[in-house]
């Protein structure tokens, strides 16, 4: 029959039950010669506690990497560190482009792009130096205003 050219409500009830599932099987016990109880850690005590379910086991599996060769056996360096410090310390807009940069070596250091790795990792480390240098500049010409104008008082 087809559940298209009927009206509404005029189901057949020996046609749903033809589409029930059988039950599960039923509760067996153990077989003797298994163990009745598996050993496990113990069990924290206290209302918060979370383990493990009385009687299962706890394995930990930790994943492991290899890496034996290939772009990520010999990251260029991505200066990030000396980039921040040129950022907050030194000066702004060299030390935006130079973490522009940095940021822009380790992505290709992850996608195994090494020769534009190793590009922005130069352009990064020469935009850092720069930036101190003229930070440097920027100190001392400060420091040197600043004794002329106690002087002059």
């Amino acid at each position: 029959m087809d559940p298209r050219n009927q009206p509404p409500g005029a189901w057949n009830s020996s046609e749903k039950s033809g589409m029930v599932q059988p039950p599960p099987p039923a509760y067996q016990d153990i077989p003797t010669g298994y163990p009745q109880s598996f050993p496990s850690q113990p069990m924290p005590q206290g209302p918060y506690a979370q383990g493990p379910y009385p009687g299962q086991s706890v394995v930990a599996v930790q994943p492991t990497a290899f890496v034996t060769a290939g772009p990520l056996a010999n990251p260029e360096p991505d200066y990030m560190c000396y980039s921040i410090f040129t950022l907050l310390c030194c000066c702004l807009p060299l030390g935006i482009a130079a973490l522009v940069f940095s940021c822009s070596t380790r992505n290709a250091n992850y996608s195994g792009q090494q020769a534009l790795a190793e590009k922005n990792s130069k352009t990064a480390r020469t935009l850092n130096h720069v930036a101190v240098a003229i930070g440097l500049v920027f100190a001392v010409l400060f420091i040197v205003l600043e004794v002329m104008a106690m002087k002059n008082r």
